[in-house]
């Protein structure tokens, strides 16, 4: 049975200069967006001291009335909505960090949006053919395990990532920077309905009819960026929209992969400098993801004994280290100095020791974990 949809949720996020941080604080006080239009003048002047224009938006239920015009035609698209009070919302949203992200969703079909794993990979519009390859070969190690593959239906690795978790048989969600009622690029459309046949989502926080505008493209980046545990950057020039995911992604404190190309190569030197400045862990197949990642699968069982190799060769203090790291992941000196007999100019030899035979990396902040 179809979701009803609410028009409550949809008005309430079309009130302009309501954003979604106000929403979200405005509802940990106010019982439903419902209970919003039936407060008193008085009573919408306390919550909005400082903004008449909003006080007259709710009073005077334009929106609402919008809202109820609107969804017999939502309907008819199969589009329903998601908003971030209720289950069905992606949660990885409403994690804390994440208050920038849209309060409300609109969807097209019903893959799930809160799957164990989902896996982000963006990357160059004019993608090379390594890219492409690179992209199918990732998504293809990935196949034994289906985690669902985010990304943006853009030109090039977008495309790619798609098309590829869809012919391994995986989920894929790809969000859009416009409303569900067009598809851009147009050539994209027969992708976006193979998205929905096979069993997938097109989202976005855009109603319907909205007017294609370039900045609405690097603004859903928040959200392919935020949907997933981590995010892949396979090719990216020294300034490609692909650093802009990464960027976010690395603010809502989601790991980032960077796959590293020819020093010469103009598309890789947005991934390179990632890896370089320790804002990306170099991503060599999807074993690496899943070794960092702490998920279980057959595909990182390589890794696995590369580790134990090198753990092999670390003296009792290096492996004191590496054990501390193992179990907590990632920390600072002042927090291995806390949890072991180690000085801090001991630990600060080691690390630079280790980090020389790569045992571990150092993030930004100085923060180590293992490689």
């Amino acid at each position: 049975m179809p979701k009803q949809l609410n028009p409550y949720h949809i008005a309430i996020t079309n009130i302009s200069g309501l954003g979604a941080k106000g929403l979200r604080q405005l509802m940990a006080v106010c019982e439903s967006p419902e209970q919003l239009f039936t407060l008193s003048h008085a009573q919408l002047k306390e919550f909005f001291p400082r903004h008449p224009a909003i006080v007259s938006a709710i009073e005077s239920k334009a929106t609402l009335r919008q809202a109820e015009q609107e969804i017999p035609r939502m309907e008819k698209y199969g589009i329903d909505t998601l908003f971030f009070t209720e289950e069905d919302y992606p949660q990885r949203l409403n994690q804390p960090g994440c208050e920038d992200t849209p309060a409300l969703l609109y969807r097209m079909g019903q893959c799930d949006l809160n799957p164990q794993h989902a896996v982000a990979l963006v990357g160059a519009r004019k993608c090379s053919d390594y890219g492409r390859t690179v992209t199918t070969q990732l998504i293809q190690e990935m196949n034994t395990d289906k985690p669902v593959i985010v990304s943006g239906l853009a030109y090039g690795i977008d495309t790619e990532a798609h098309t590829a978790a869809l012919d391994n048989g995986m989920p894929t969600v790809a969000v859009l920077g416009h409303g569900l009622d067009t598809i851009y690029p147009h050539s994209n459309r027969p992708l976006a309905k193979r998205i929905l046949d096979q069993g997938g989502a097109l989202l976005t926080e855009y109603p319907l009819d909205t007017e294609i505008q370039p900045a609405y493209f690097p603004a859903r980046n928040r959200i392919v960026a935020a949907l997933a545990d981590a995010t892949v950057v396979v090719e990216s020039a020294e300034r490609g929209g692909g650093l802009i995911t990464a960027n976010i992604a690395n603010g809502y404190n989601r790991e980032v992969f960077a796959v590293p190309g020819r020093l010469d190569d103009p598309l890789s030197q947005g991934c390179n400098n990632l890896i370089a400045n320790n804002k990306a862990i170099i991503i060599r197949n999807a074993g690496d993801l899943y070794f960092q990642m702490g998920w279980k699968s057959t595909i990182n069982n390589t890794r696995h004994h590369e580790q134990q190799e090198l753990f092999a060769t670390l003296k009792a203090d290096e492996l004191q280290i590496a054990n501390l790291l193992q179990e907590y992941r990632e920390m600072t000196m002042d927090e291995m100095e806390k949890k072991s007999d180690l000085s801090l100019p001991k630990i600060a030899s080691l690390l630079m020791e280790m980090e020389l035979k790569g045992a571990i990396r150092c993030l930004p902040g100085k923060i180590y974990k293992l490689s």
